[in-house]
């Protein structure tokens, strides 16, 4: 009996020791600890700037912080969302889209810089009942795997095919078949900005070279 008494009381001894010792430490551990810092919302202060496109032939309005990507602003404002996010630093090529018929990385482009601008995503390139005839070839020669990275390798094709046809002296205004054709080897340099993680280059090069009027 006598035992079990000392052993609770040198355990309450441990416990009263061990509280007083955290209860001394908890002022100084306080004072030392970093005050929180109140981090204002994203939009908290800023000024809203009015952005007006033209997005698929409609005519947009929009008010956002100057901050705001062409890219986001498709996605987020717009909801048009089949043009990617994929690296955010423009070295993969998803994000493609044509602002005045050449082709950009939206990732690296404000949108306040385009007041004004035609800007072209995937969705006004063709629809499921009238497709565009590059996406008829890459549908034909399975251009795609996940289908990821399409919507900015097919606004990256139509638009290369316009810069082969455009530098061709007197084919400014005439046909794209006018044209000579381009190359394999060119057409894959040209579309060199958009990485195909599933690595389907072959059949995306195939299905320029059918629209161009050449098989690769």
């Amino acid at each position: 009996m006598n035992d079990a008494v000392c052993s609770l009381s040198r355990r309450d001894v441990l416990v009263a020791s061990g509280a007083a010792l955290v209860t001394a430490a908890m002022p100084e551990a306080v004072a030392a600890a970093p005050v929180p810092v109140q981090v204002p919302l994203a939009n908290a202060g800023v000024h809203l700037m009015p952005v007006r496109l033209e997005v698929n032939g409609r005519q947009v309005a929009l008010s956002l912080d100057p901050r705001t990507t062409l890219l986001d602003a498709l996605r987020e404002h717009l909801h048009l969302t089949g043009t990617k996010k994929g690296c955010d630093h423009g070295q993969c090529g998803a994000c493609t889209v044509m602002v005045e018929g050449q082709r950009i990385n939206a990732c690296l482009s404000l949108a306040v810089q385009h007041e004004g601008d035609r800007v072209t995503t995937i969705e006004g390139i063709g629809t499921p009942d009238a497709l565009h005839p590059m996406q008829a070839a890459f549908i034909k020669h399975d251009g795609y795997q996940c289908g990821y990275c399409t919507p900015g390798q097919i606004c990256s094709a139509v638009a290369v095919l316009a810069e082969i046809k455009a530098s061709v002296p007197n084919h400014a205004q005439a046909d794209l078949m006018a044209a000579p054709a381009p190359t394999g080897a060119e057409l894959r340099e040209r579309m060199s900005g958009n990485l195909c993680r599933c690595g389907a280059y072959a059949n995306i090069a195939d299905a320029m070279a059918e629209v161009a009027g050449e098989r690769a």
